[in-house]
């Protein structure tokens, strides 16, 4: 499957090749907010779960950029 093709599927056939062809890689949490990431082919997938309310919020796809930034283990103070 290819990025446009995944971004051309409606937003529950999203989550759902998300979930059931997807490779989870990690996660990033922040206060409110859980990160999870997966990837397919030669792309990745966000998913954004509310914490205390157990919801899932929003789906993103993107190969590289900001949004893959914030999974990077590096200490930006040391590089």
């Amino acid at each position: 499957m290819t990025l446009y093709e995944f971004i051309r599927l409606p937003e529950s056939d999203q989550y759902h090749v998300a979930f059931t062809r997807g490779v989870f890689i990690t996660y990033h949490l922040e206060a409110e907010k859980r990160y999870a990431l997966y990837a397919i082919d030669k792309f990745f997938i966000e998913v954004t779960y509310a914490v205390e309310a157990n919801k899932l919020l929003a789906i993103k796809s993107f190969k590289t950029g900001k949004l893959l930034d914030k999974y990077s283990n590096f200490d930006k103070g040391k590089i």
